[in-house]
């Protein structure tokens, strides 16, 4: 199993170290256009083995051609956001760099699995797809993950317990038109509706939206990296050991939820194929109605980054 990881930032170095202690890849390979950036953090890296008690080599490179053969990449490369930026603000810039990577992979790893994560998140993931031609099921995008597990957190705090303790989901589009959906969210196994007022759920749920750009705002240089790094690195396990976790993931919707033809924060199973399945929940009228304009939203946008790599 070769796992590639396309930027030596923050983001990707966390990402390749979490894959490489995990110890289940043959090899994690970091790429990176910055001269010696990659193989002086590959160096580190492979130094901690005997400390951390692992054995999964990381190769640093500036050359595609180390990444040939690779079974997941996962593309982190782009600008960050800078305090006041929204999402879609970086669109031109990581429009050229994304696309330059999908034509890379999809001479060098034809076959590989392809998680985005690079912003503006639904446009890149849609952009990479156009891009290299590689199946849509092959092609998805990190977002889901995050925006729930930052969901979690903000329950958990209101609600005085656990962030192990709160189940929760959160779809649609990473930005404005994000939708946590309160109906699924149990707190020690209670709905959140008897836990806490409305008036706080409602504030979560902003709170959740604006989950990034209060990262950004504090960091004042760069945006975070530990949690999506995790979440990152929780959907390629499942792809890469054939897991079929179900796992909100940035995926082409085809019908489900009476959506179609767009790349949309939805449930997914996820295997060594991609995406498996797209598992369709209960959602509240609300929810639905929020969900489907997302997908508008989303689909608009993806629209405008055709042309733009």
């Amino acid at each position: 199993m070769k796992i590639t990881v396309i930027g030596a930032g923050k983001y990707g170095s966390t990402l390749v170290e979490k894959i490489a202690r995990a110890d289940y890849a043959d090899e994690v390979v970091m790429l990176d256009v910055v001269e010696g950036l990659p193989q002086g953090l590959a160096l580190d890296m492979n130094q901690a083995r005997p400390i951390e008690r692992y054995v999964t080599p990381v190769t640093g490179t500036n050359d595609y051609r180390d990444t040939a053969g690779s079974d997941v990449v996962v593309v982190t490369a782009g600008k960050p956001r800078k305090p006041g930026m929204s999402r879609m603000d970086l669109i031109n810039d990581n429009a050229q760099i994304v696309g330059g990577v999908a034509r890379e992979i999809a001479q060098s790893s034809p076959d590989a699995v392809v998680i985005v994560v690079s912003n503006p998140l639904d446009e890149m993931t849609a952009l990479f797809q156009q891009v290299s031609a590689f199946p849509h099921q092959r092609v998805m995008g990190q977002a889901g993950m995050l925006d729930t597990a930052r969901f979690q957190d903000k329950v958990a705090a209101a609600a005085g317990t656990s962030p192990l303790s709160v189940e929760a989901i959160t779809l649609g589009s990473h930005g404005d038109t994000m939708v946590p959906v309160p109906s699924k969210v149990t707190v020690d196994g209670k709905p959140l509706g008897e836990v806490l007022d409305q008036a706080t759920i409602d504030e979560i749920v902003d709170a959740t939206r604006n989950g990034g750009a209060e990262v950004v705002a504090l960091l004042k240089t760069g945006s975070a990296y530990f949690a999506p790094a995790s979440a990152a690195a929780r959907m390629v396990e499942s792809v890469a050991k054939d897991q079929g976790g179900v796992m909100p993931t940035c995926a082409w919707v085809t019908g489900e939820y009476g959506i179609r033809d767009v790349y949309l924060g939805v449930p997914t199973r996820l295997s060594r194929a991609g995406v498996d399945e797209i598992v369709e929940i209960d959602l509240t009228e609300a929810e639905l109605t929020d969900l489907r304009q997302a997908a508008e939203a989303v689909r608009s946008k993806q629209a405008d980054v055709q042309g733009l790599a």
